[in-house]
């Protein structure tokens, strides 16, 4: 009778574990899953940052998703550029000497496309121009790629959140196999990516940085992605991230950017992230397997 009693108890206890491992948030692919590998601003180690050519250079890799930057020029066209000043990656000081401190709000957008984008890069990208998001998203789909946008200091462009999803629906990546999975928007004001996930709830988003965890609750009302720098990971904290549901039910994702070495590629993936994001994203597959 006793015996009887122990195992009756065992089982039951064996029964609820089950049940608590599966209503337990964590990710159902486990911690064995291989981390998504995102080119960033194109494959950008191998060509210039958010061009046509990184673009390509990432295909060419057989990289599905590729990360860019979205900012807005004087006249309302919504261009691929990083920085809030074309100087760092253009000619612009060549073309407009006296237009310093030559911010990408205070171009036209027929400006913008005079300005060589390449040859600061390798000579051989010489005449590369500052794509349109437009022309951007056409290239990924001609490509078949995916798309992780980020809207670039939004302070700076107020209505761009709008903008940017109107573009979006022109080009058709609102339909629901884009959402599904080929569409992902972030940025480092948590005002932003709120104002993305109230004008259309479907998008998939990211906030960019590494909020406190205490705070994570109110991320998770519209926040599909905590989007760390690799210098602030830890196990505990990506762990503490995943723990939570975002907008759409689903454990929240921690995708981490900058790694360009296999050495730091592996130690992300070991922190169990769900991505990593690299100029040189070849690198990062090869070593993590992504």
């Amino acid at each position: 009778m006793h015996t009887r009693t122990v195992v009756a108890s065992t089982i039951a206890l064996v029964g609820t574990a089950a049940l608590l491992l599966t209503l337990s948030p964590a990710r159902a692919t486990g911690s064995d899953a291989l981390p998504l590998v995102v080119a960033h601003r194109g494959a950008s180690g191998y060509a210039p940052e958010n061009t046509l050519p990184a673009a390509d250079k990432a295909a060419e890799l057989g990289v599905d998703w590729v990360e860019n930057d979205v900012q807005r020029t004087r006249d309302g066209e919504l261009v691929v550029l990083h920085d809030d000043s074309l100087a760092r990656t253009t000619n612009v000081e060549e073309v407009f000497p006296g237009r310093s401190p030559w911010k990408v709000k205070d171009f036209t957008a027929a400006e913008i496309a005079r300005l060589d984008a390449g040859s600061w890069f390798a000579p051989a990208f010489a005449g590369t121009r500052v794509p349109t998001l437009e022309q951007f998203v056409r290239r990924l789909e001609r490509h078949d790629q995916k798309l992780f946008l980020e809207i670039k200091n939004p302070q700076l462009y107020p209505g761009i959140e709008g903008e940017t999803l109107k573009v979006l629906a022109n080009e058709g990546w609102l339909d629901r196999a884009h959402l599904r999975d080929r569409l992902v928007v972030q940025s480092f004001s948590a005002d932003s990516v709120r104002t993305v996930h109230e004008l259309k709830p479907g998008v998939k988003t990211g906030f960019i940085g590494a909020p406190p965890v205490k705070d994570l609750p109110v991320y998770a009302d519209f926040a599909d992605q905590i989007n760390p720098s690799y210098t602030s990971l830890s196990t505990g904290y990506v762990a503490a991230v995943q723990g939570f549901r975002g907008p759409h039910s689903k454990p929240l994702e921690v995708l981490t950017w900058t790694v360009d070495n296999a050495a730091a590629a592996r130690r992300a993936a070991g922190f169990g992230v769900d991505g990593i994001i690299s100029n040189k994203p070849d690198v990062v597959r090869d070593a993590v397997g992504g």
